[in-house]
């Protein structure tokens, strides 16, 4: 277990919500990426819920675990060490501080490229004779979420009955694509130490939010904090599952099924008693390219509900908005009065 020290957390108000924790709730769609009707299933969770959880997915184990145990290794260095990868701006090492637009959270987190070999020096440096064991780690975690990731994005096409199937994996593909990758790391909450599940005194990990690239892939230990809300506003308690990968609908993907699917708001509550560890994959587009409802998902009487836009203007946009805020409703058309 790994824990913040003291310095991390003085003198510093979080924020919370007066949301009671809600109980782990069961029904979130299950994928088995080896059976027949997991195109289908995709489908259906993506207009539902805009969530799912992916099972026999492919991805080695070994992998996950070893990743994890480099993850954990650089959390556990002093604060001044960590502080060396930082500030983010917006990749590298973060604190508490979420984005530069006053969000904050008890988190501390590693935002990166997900091309190896482009991290700075800098960050290298702090890893010391770990270095290498981490960046092997990382790259072949990287290789094998996004091969999966692009596998997912083509089933979801064949379960839309669009062509070409890779309409939207060959964003992720394209030596230009845009993606990132984050750690999280949410170390036990010592204003929780003591509380009961039943109390609202709930401290705020990472804020609700949407994620703004086409997809998005979590991974975490066996540590509860994720929530999900529902369409009808209330939020749910999604459970853990260590051995699994869960699946958001990013705001692009979105805009590029028409609404079809809606991306999910989500947001990660602190726990009292064991630190939370993830890793998310986010599957991101070329910056030049252009963001539209794809002709082959509406029918012919349907019109297009957002301008268009280059995943440029839709970054830059999100990274100065809070992350609360409803970042597509900028790019929305508006029906003439």
């Amino acid at each position: 277990m790994v824990f913040v020290t003291k310095s991390t957390s003085e003198h510093f108000s979080y924020p919370r919500t007066s949301t009671k924790v809600s109980k782990l709730f069961s029904g979130i769609p299950l994928v088995d990426l080896t059976k027949p009707d997991s195109k289908q299933l995709i489908v259906n969770a993506c207009e539902e819920y805009g969530f799912f959880k992916i099972i026999n997915h492919g991805v080695p184990m070994d992998f996950i675990t070893r990743l994890e145990s480099e993850a954990i290794k650089f959390f556990s260095l002093p604060l001044s060490e960590k502080e060396k990868s930082g500030p983010p701006n917006p990749l590298g090492y973060g604190n508490k501080h979420i984005g530069k637009n006053g969000d904050v959270g008890w988190v501390e987190y590693l935002l990166l490229t997900t091309n190896t070999e482009s991290i700075s020096q800098r960050f290298l440096s702090v890893l010391g004779n770990n270095a290498d064991e981490f960046c092997s780690a990382l790259n072949d975690y990287i290789s094998a979420v996004k091969k999966m990731t692009c596998e997912i994005l083509e089933l979801m096409s064949d379960g839309l009955k669009i062509q070409p199937r890779n309409v939207f994996s060959k964003l992720l593909m394209d030596e230009q694509s845009d993606s990132c990758f984050r750690l999280n790391h949410y170390p036990p909450c010592p204003e929780l130490q003591g509380l009961s599940s039943a109390s609202a005194r709930n401290v705020i990990g990472f804020g609700e939010h949407t994620d703004p690239q086409i997809i998005s892939v979590l991974r975490s230990n066996n540590t509860s904090g994720l929530q999900i809300s529902l369409r009808d506003g209330s939020w749910i308690s999604v459970p853990p599952d260590q051995n699994s990968f869960f699946i958001n609908v990013g705001d692009s993907l979105q805009v590029l099924t028409n609404g079809r699917f809606e991306s999910v708001r989500h947001r990660v509550l602190a726990n009292g008693l064991k630190s939370r560890v993830s890793m998310i994959y986010f599957g991101g587009p070329p910056l030049s390219e252009k963001i539209a409802p794809l002709q082959s998902v509406m029918n012919a009487e349907e019109e297009s509900m957002y301008k268009e836009f280059t995943w440029f203007e839709y970054k830059k946009s999100a990274y100065s908005s809070r992350l609360a805020d409803n970042r597509l409703g900028h790019f929305e058309r508006i029906a003439a009065a």
